[in-house]
């Protein structure tokens, strides 16, 4: 994104009160920067991307791990056919569902509008769609839209992980805007088996129901900060090594 979005967001999470800290990829956002990081990763690795979007962090996985299997979900019908468009690799894999607590259908609050940051960017903004309802996100960033609900499937990532045999995870990546907490709570099997785990979490609550880093952190018992961002972290799991 844009860097005055990140500034943004940085303003955002200091006045929440949280220590604002930029690695190397500076205002290009953390993305980059945990991408470059010298993660223990196995041989093959499996990443599991939740909420890939268009595919722009897609490509920095096969990239930066060029043998690893990236399996991707994105609800959004928007992004996941730019993603189509963008991603060609056999390595990567896309499920259009959100990642919840349960298996079945749910309410996606679709998002909208212009991004103000960028004005090369004339696409609608697909970029903060949620099955959670926005609440603070409309006073935060009032130039984005929910006007428009569709219905979706959901899976856990426990039930997906099972039917499609995946063991051991070197990688969750979730940018799934609020649903954090349903995230783990349905992949509780699938994270205890999983090593690295870099999500977003509210710093004020964006989305209904949004946990905090401290609420995220008492559903992941065991589990170590490796680093902190404006509004997401990594961690790491000791017990998957």
């Amino acid at each position: 994104m844009a860097n005055r979005y990140w500034r943004r967001v940085a303003h955002e999470a200091r006045r929440a009160g949280e220590r604002v800290r930029y690695g190397r990829a500076g205002l290009d956002g953390p993305q980059l920067d945990v991408t470059r990081a010298r993660l223990r990763m196995r041989p093959d690795p499996v990443i599991l991307e939740c909420g890939a979007n268009t595919g722009s962090d897609t490509l920095r996985f096969l990239d930066r791990w060029p043998t690893a299997r990236v399996w991707c979900f994105e609800p959004e019908p928007r992004a996941a056919e730019r993603w189509r468009s963008t991603v060609t690799s056999d390595r990567a894999r896309l499920f259009e569902l959100a990642v919840a607590d349960r298996d079945g259908t749910t309410t996606f609050h679709r998002s909208s509008g212009q991004n103000p940051y960028d004005p090369t960017d004339t696409d609608p903004w697909d970029k903060s769609g949620s099955i959670r309802r926005p609440t603070g996100h409309r006073e935060t960033w009032p130039w984005v839209q929910f006007d428009e609900e569709l219905t979706v499937v959901t899976r856990s990532l426990d039930s997906w992980s099972a039917e499609h045999g995946v063991g051991p995870v070197d990688l969750i990546w979730a940018d799934v805007q609020g649903a954090e907490g349903d995230l783990v709570r349905g992949g509780r099997e699938t994270l205890a088996r999983t090593r690295y785990l870099y999500t977003e979490f509210g710093s004020s609550e964006y989305y209904e129901g949004q946990v905090s880093l401290d609420a995220l952190l008492a559903l992941l018992p065991g589990w170590d900060v490796v680093r902190r961002f404006p509004g997401d972290v990594l961690l790491v799991n000791p017990a998957a090594d």
